[in-house]
C-alpha cells in the first residue's frame, strides 16, 4: 500500500502538476491532501478543479477553514497581507467550489495493509492550527497527539518536512507543496524553496518505508506564474521570492 501525502498547495498549480507527474511515474495506490489547497497563491479555481478530479480524500486545513469562515483568520494571524490575500482568493471562488471545501474532513485513517494504520491531520488530531516539529518537546507531543496512537500520523502546516520518531510512532510532515518554507518561521516572514514537496507512506511484506520528496521547480516559471494574478495582494512578496 503506498499513499502519496500532499500538503499545504496554496493554489500553486504549476507545482501541483509537476507532483502529479512525479507521483504517476514511481506509482501509488492512493493521494490524500492535507489541506490548505486554495489561498495565497494565484491559482485557487485551477487548484480545487484538479483535486476534484484527482478525487482524493482532503483534510481540513486552516487556511481551508479560513475561506469558509472570514472571521476564524483572525483567531490566527493580524498580518494584513495574508488576510487581504485570503480574502481575494475567497472572491475568486463560486458557491461550488466553497461547497467543495466543505466536504474536507479533519482526520482520516488508513490501513497499510495490515502493517499498521496510518492517521492523518493537518496541524494536529486536535486542532489545523498546531504545530508538530522535529523539536517539539515529547511531553507537548503526547498532549497534542491527544492519545491517538498508529504506526504513522502525519500533518503539514508548518510547510517544513519532517519525520522523527516518538513512543514508537513516525511522525511525518511531507511538506508544502506550494509555498515550502526555508525553516519554521512561527509568523515571521518566511523563505520560500523553489521546489515542491510531498511524501509517500508504503506498508510492505518487510515493514513501512517512508520518503520524503522534492521535485524541482524553476523560478522563471514560478514567477510567471505568480504575475498572472497581478491583484492578488500576496503577487509582490511571490515575485520577490522567486526572482
Amino acid at each position: 500500500m503506498r499513499v502519496a501525502l500532499i500538503s499545504d498547495l496554496h493554489a500553486n498549480q504549476l507545482a501541483l502538476t509537476a507532483v502529479q507527474r512525479d507521483i504517476a511515474r514511481v506509482g501509488v495506490d492512493q493521494v490524500v491532501c492535507l489541506g490548505d489547497v486554495a489561498t495565497l497563491g494565484p491559482h485557487p479555481n485551477e487548484i480545487i478543479e484538479t483535486l476534484s478530479t484527482m478525487g482524493c480524500p482532503n483534510i481540513m486545513g486552516n487556511h481551508d477553514a479560513f475561506l469558509l469562515d472570514s472571521a476564524l483568520i483572525h483567531t490566527y494571524t493580524e498580518a494584513p497581507v495574508v488576510i487581504d490575500a485570503v480574502d481575494w482568493c475567497r472572491d475568486q471562488l463560486s458557491a461550488d467550489e466553497l461547497d467543495f471545501l466543505r466536504g474536507f474532513q479533519p482526520t482520516m485513517e488508513i490501513d497499510l495493509d495490515g502493517h499498521g494504520d496510518l492517521f492523518l491531520f493537518h496541524g494536529s488530531p486536535a486542532s489545523h492550527m498546531d504545530d508538530l516539529l522535529a523539536t517539539t518537546p515529547a511531553e507537548d507531543l503526547d498532549r497534542l497527539l491527544g492519545g491517538h496512537q498508529a504506526a504513522v500520523m502525519a500533518g503539514g502546516h508548518t510547510h517544513v518536512q519532517m519525520m522523527r520518531q516518538h513512543h514508537g510512532t513516525i511522525l511525518v510532515n511531507p511538506g508544502s507543496l506550494g509555498q515550502p518554507f526555508k525553516e519554521y518561521v512561527s509568523g515571521r516572514q518566511p523563505t520560500l524553496l523553489a521546489h515542491a514537496e510531498y511524501a509517500i507512506v508504503e506498508g510492505t511484506s518487510t515493514g513501512i518505508t517512508v520518503n520524503l520528496r522534492r521535485v524541482h521547480l524553476e523560478k522563471g516559471a514560478l514567477k510567471a506564474a505568480a504575475a498572472t494574478a497581478a491583484d492578488n495582494p500576496l503577487t509582490p512578496f511571490l515575485l520577490q521570492q522567486y526572482s
